[in-house]
């Protein structure tokens, strides 16, 4: 797969997700199967619905049979009818072919639509699952601040204690380490409602599923693979062949008619005396039909509308990709801008933390400072981590719409 050539870094390649053979089945091991089982009946009612659709061109045979006994009078009578008829269509001023066109770019839209909402439930899948990941990160780093805290209460406690410090200063620490401990509290909260969330759309154990790590695709290649804009293209190609279907309707067509008729009559006059009628026939021919309809030009109008409209919205919609792929990137930008922070700021600790770590053998400084830039250098280095997800979350939104299939 391409890559575009920015400034920003890359991610690691995943080639369960986005590669030039992309894997379908690999996809959707990320949704359960009974999710998996209704896209498969949706897509199994597509193609019985399409069937249905292009073959509605031939005309059923219709047979019917009817036995009637009657008494008008003293005499008993039997009637028995039989029919088979046919009246097939064969020209309709290109409409059959039209409807045929019709079927399948109806098949296809729907098809797609399908694949929309099945691309956005993975898409919502692996978004989850990394939240959680990131969850489990950020209540990591969140332990680390409240570390922190306990090492600065304590420090403020001995300060306060030798005279050193007023009772303001260790009520604030005192505050500071419930407020770091109610955070935890509230990050744990969350990644329970997302692992209840996931548990809904996944087979898989959020613990040992693997979170993918998408590379940044150029926007030529994902307009040229979104799957939004080729449903839309389905869309005006269903709604081209319905307009010339429509037309069709109000020109000439031409069927081919044929049947075959037997009947029987059977008259009871006395117990030894019947009169039996019999009569069969068939009959075949040719007709022709126009319609005249007050509405024709209204009716043809409506549908032209109707292509016309799914064409501009066709440009809109990727005019809106375009924003959409460029905000993306706009705002893995700024988590690139935070990543390289984060990295500044463990340089910066890194650096004091050994620094303390010689002064505190060298009597100079306290096992509470070493321990506090410590903590402080591995939560710089969890948040870079945290900030990667979000990339891959960022990423995870063109990832929705593209499906390389080639």
């Amino acid at each position: 797969m391409k890559v575009l050539k920015l400034s920003l870094p890359l991610f690691l390649v995943c080639s369960l997700l986005l590669n030039a053979n992309e894997n379908h089945t690999n996809l959707d091991a990320y949704i359960s199967d009974l999710k998996q089982e209704q896209f498969r009946y949706d897509y199994e009612k597509n193609e019985a619905e399409g069937s249905i659709l292009r073959d509605s061109w031939i005309a059923p045979l219709q047979l019917k049979y009817s036995y009637v006994k009657s008494k008008p009078y003293s005499d008993e009578l039997t009637n028995q009818n039989a029919a088979i008829r046919m009246d097939q269509p064969i020209f309709q001023s290109g409409g059959i072919i039209y409807g045929i066109k019709f079927a399948n770019a109806s098949k296809r839209y729907s098809d797609y639509s399908v694949d929309v909402a099945k691309r956005k439930m993975i898409k919502d899948t692996v978004s989850i699952l990394m939240q959680i990941k990131q969850a489990d990160l950020k209540e990591e780093a969140q332990n680390l601040q409240i570390r922190n805290a306990e090492i600065n209460l304590a420090q403020k406690t001995e300060q306060y204690l030798s005279g050193q410090l007023d009772s303001g200063f260790l009520d604030d620490a005192i505050i500071q380490v419930n407020l770091v401990k109610q955070a935890l509290y509230d990050i744990q909260t969350a990644k329970e409602k997302l692992i209840n969330q996931f548990s809904t759309l996944s087979d898989l154990s959020y613990e040992s599923a693997k979170i993918p790590y998408l590379e940044l695709i150029s926007i030529d290649e994902f307009l040229e693979h979104n799957i939004v804009l080729k449903q839309n293209i389905a869309e005006i190609e269903k709604n081209q062949y319905y307009k010339n279907v429509t037309i069709a309707k109000y020109l000439p067509k031409v069927s081919l008619t044929a049947g075959y008729n037997w009947s029987e009559s059977e008259q009871q006059f006395s117990p030894n005396v019947t009169f039996i009628n019999s009569l069969a026939y068939y009959d075949y021919g040719v007709k022709a039909i126009i319609a005249l309809d007050i509405n024709t030009f209204r009716d043809i109008e409506s549908v032209k509308i109707d292509y016309l409209k799914a064409q501009v919205v066709q440009k809109d919609k990727q005019r809106e990709l375009t924003a959409l792929f460029s905000q993306v990137l706009h705002n893995i930008d700024n988590f690139d801008k935070k990543i390289a922070l984060s990295n500044e700021s463990m340089d910066i600790y890194k650096k004091l933390s050994d620094d303390t770590k010689e002064l505190f053998l060298a009597g100079y400084k306290t096992q509470y400072d070493v321990d506090t830039l410590r903590n402080s250098f591995e939560i710089q280095k969890i948040d870079s981590k945290v900030f990667e997800i979000d990339k891959q979350l960022e990423l995870l939104t063109l990832y929705e719409m593209y499906v390389n299939q080639d």
